[in-house]
């Protein structure tokens, strides 16, 4: 396939909707990788060719509850595999499971600004009827 074609098709490759992207390995071996340990997730990309390690690291990433698998695999993976299956997101990839990422502390109940955010336990506005409404609005005409 010329380099032409290729592109193209790694294109339409990019901008196929996530739902219709099909794993490539059996689901009950990605359902192995989901609940394995660090050391039993090494054990099962072990045994996965280089090509598809690559095209599963993608396949993960691009989605929420599997992507610190996706970045796992991918630092198992060469930059040319993850660049031939993925393109510029391939390379992406890469680099990311190569960064050393510092610590990052649990976010849940923080806002950005680093305040802890609580939950109100009163009413955040009061309801009044229809015609309680009418008589405020008679008492100040």
């Amino acid at each position: 396939m010329n380099h032409r074609l290729r592109g193209a098709a790694m294109m339409t490759e990019l901008v196929r909707p996530l739902s219709d992207e099909q794993c490539p390995i059996p689901e009950h071996t990605l359902g192995e990788m989901y609940r394995a340990s660090p050391h039993g997730l090494a054990e099962l990309i072990a045994t996965v060719s280089p090509h598809l390690r690559a095209r599963l690291a993608l396949y993960c990433f691009r989605r929420a509850h599997l992507s610190s698998i996706g970045l796992a695999i991918a630092a198992t993976c060469e930059k040319d595999d993850l660049t031939a299956v993925g393109g510029n997101a391939g390379s992406t990839l890469f680099e990311r499971s190569r960064d050393p990422a510092p610590h990052r502390p649990s976010l849940a109940g923080v806002s950005p600004s680093g305040r802890k955010i609580s939950l109100s336990t009163g009413p955040l506005c009061s309801l009044t009827s229809v015609d309680e409404e009418k008589d405020a609005m008679d008492v100040t005409r």
